[in-house]
Formats: structure tokens, C-alpha cells, sequence
């Protein structure tokens, strides 16, 4: 259940390593240098040769977009266009992945994420020891259908489902009418703010760290955000989720 937690604050983006120095870029797939050509037509090795993605329904797609923007949103921009505030001082670029996987094979995107930017001196790390490999194919879908320019589509997706949930929890009597409006109404303005204040502190340090800069501005209120943990306790534990 905890990996539905990053529904609840869904810009807080850690993997890329916003804050590097440059001599440790993050990028995810590298790019915007002469060596694009080179890693975009790299042999695919054996253990990849061949992959294809499986059918993926919309679940992982609202899966990728977790993972997305909790590793690759930093670097890469909210719509995988290479632009993102931590990426912009890398050398190469992040690469704008959202257009690129559209050209790519499976198995070389597959590849490239899996075995990260060594071999071809980026720095985006190699994710086969944190993702599995359905994660792998659910980012992978999602920076496409991104690359589609679906990224209002995607939105609706998570809001609706976030939407079921609450709605769920309602019925069921585990929150009021009251406390689910107070819910979305600190979500909102948590997700704002640690969409434009990139760190590299863990998932919990943020969204503590957010919620009380949040409430020393006069934007919600400590009460408030008293109640959103209580619905986001009720929502990540009680079997809620669509």
C-alpha cells in the first residue's frame, strides 16, 4: 500500500539528483549533444535483444506516472521534454524523452533505462536494481503517451482516480464530506509547491518540510494539514484504493 502514498503528492521527484554538481549529472537517457546519434543507435546486448512491451492498460500508466515523477520528472520535465529545473545545468542534456521513445525499439529503451548512462558517460543511473522490470514498462509507456502531447488525459486520469478513492472512503463512512474537501484542498497547494521546490531529501522529508512552508505562509492553515494526514492515513491503510 505504500507505494499509493505517491498519489497523494505527486511532484515530489527524487531520483535524478536535482542539486548535483555537474561532474554527476542524473540524466535519465542523456541527450542534446553530439553523442545523441551514438546512444540512440547503440547494439542493443542480448539480455535485451528482442524485448517487447507487454499490453499495458491504464493502471500502468497511472503506475508510470508515479514513477515518472518521483525519478524522471526533475531532469526531464513534467512533459518529458528534456527541460526540467534539475536537468537544465547537465552536460549532455537530459534527452527529450517523451519524443525520442516514440523513434526508439522497446528493447533499446528497456536497455537504456535498465543499464543507466555509463557506457555512454551520462550519469543517469541504472535502474534495474530499484525498478522491476513491469515498472520499467509502465514509465516507459507513460513518457510515450507524454511524448503524444496526453498529458491533460493523464491528469484526469489521477484525479479521477485519486476521485475513487476518496469517494470510496466516503461511502464507507471511513472520512466526511468535510474532510475529504480539506484533503484536496491541501493536496492542490502540496503539489504546487514541491513541484517548483526540487530537493533531494526523501519522500516523507518533503512532504513534512512542504506542508509546514505551506503553513507558515498563510496558505493553508495547521489544522488543515492535521486533517489531510488523518485522510491520508485512512486512505493508505484502509483498503481504499480503486
Amino acid at each position: 500500500m505504500k507505494k499509493y502514498l505517491i498519489l497523494f503528492t505527486m511532484f515530489l521527484v527524487t531520483g535524478c539528483g536535482a542539486g548535483r554538481s555537474q561532474a554527476q549529472p542524473p540524466a535519465m537517457m542523456g541527450g542534446g549533444d553530439s553523442g545523441m546519434m551514438a546512444r540512440h543507435h547503440a547494439q542493443v546486448p542480448e539480455q535485451y535483444a528482442g524485448l517487447t512491451s507487454p499490453d499495458l492498460t491504464d493502471d500502468a500508466l497511472l503506475r508510470g506516472a508515479e514513477i515518472y515523477k518521483i525519478n524522471c520528472l526533475a531532469c526531464h520535465g513534467e512533459t518529458a521534454a528534456g527541460d526540467g529545473v534539475a536537468g537544465a545545468a547537465l552536460n549532455p542534456l537530459p534527452s527529450p524523452i517523451g519524443h525520442t521513445s516514440q523513434m526508439l525499439s522497446d528493447a533499446l529503451v528497456f536497455y537504456r533505462i535498465s543499464e543507466g548512462g555509463v557506457e555512454f558517460q551520462t550519469a543517469m543511473p541504472a535502474w534495474k536494481d530499484v525498478l522491476t522490470d513491469q515498472q520499467i514498462w509502465d514509465v516507459i509507456a507513460y513518457v510515450r503517451e507524454l511524448g503524444k502531447g496526453n498529458t491533460a488525459l493523464i491528469d484526469q486520469m489521477q484525479a479521477a482516480q485519486q476521485d475513487e478513492m476518496l469517494n470510496e472512503a466516503l461511502k464507507n463512512g471511513a472520512i466526511t464530506v468535510a474532510q475529504a474537501d480539506t484533503f484536496r484542498v491541501v493536496h492542490v497547494e502540496l503539489e504546487g509547491y514541491i513541484k517548483s521546490n526540487v530537493s533531494q531529501r526523501t519522500m516523507d522529508e518533503r512532504e513534512a518540510s512542504a506542508l509546514m512552508a505551506l503553513v507558515d505562509s498563510g496558505v493553508v492553515t495547521q489544522a488543515q494539514v492535521d486533517e489531510f494526514k488523518i485522510v491520508h492515513a485512512i486512505l493508505s491503510s484502509g483498503g481504499f484504493m480503486p
